[in-house]
């Protein structure tokens, strides 16, 4: 899922009709904001404000992720990787089939092949990432017809929302300095 948009640009994020805060929340919107949560718990232990969540076929909220990197100390520890084992622990599976994930940033190379790999069904994310989004932005790789699985792929679901949790967090980093420490648990 990385690497995360330092600011993503406003002309990078797609107008989502679905931002306006008094209308009805869509299954995704819900699962979304349970995402942006998971995001918001990330920040408050140094990492990157990026959130996951994985809905079983029966639409039930089956595992909640969030980037880890920080403070586990692993390159690999991406809101989709932590959800997705979440997920596959809770099934006591690693097939996710006609599971969703939903996360706050679109997906790097590396979670898009670990999405692949879990035969998820569906990713819905919300706002894009111009350099390292790997489901539409540089790369469709769950869409790629080489694969042995694909995925369908929703973008742009409270993108505003979701753009503006990234931009605060480096905002308040710039303003930290180079010594920007994350705080420790």
């Amino acid at each position: 899922m990385e690497a995360p948009p330092d600011e993503p640009d406003a002309q990078d994020e797609p107008d989502a009709p679905n931002d306006e805060p008094d209308a009805p929340l869509s299954e995704d919107e819900r699962f979304l904001r349970m995402a942006l949560d998971e995001a918001h718990a990330a920040a408050e232990t140094g990492d990157v404000p990026i959130g996951a969540v994985i809905a079983g076929p029966d639409g039930q909220l089956l595992a909640r992720g969030r980037n880890r990197r920080e403070l586990d100390q692993d390159p690999t520890a991406h809101a989709e990787i932590d959800a997705l084992r979440a997920a596959a622990r809770a099934r006591n599976d690693w097939h996710l089939n006609g599971c969703t994930l939903y996360v706050t940033l679109e997906p790097c190379p590396m979670c898009a092949g670990a999405l692949v790999n879990a035969r998820i069904a569906r990713v819905v994310y919300g706002c894009p990432d111009p350099k390292a989004g790997a489901v539409d932005t540089l790369f469709s790789i769950g869409r790629d017809p080489r694969l042995n699985h694909r995925f369908e792929v929703r973008g742009g679901v409270l993108a505003t929302e979701c753009a503006a949790v990234l931009k605060r967090f480096f905002a308040e980093r710039r303003r930290a300095g180079p010594r920007f420490t994350p705080p420790k648990p």
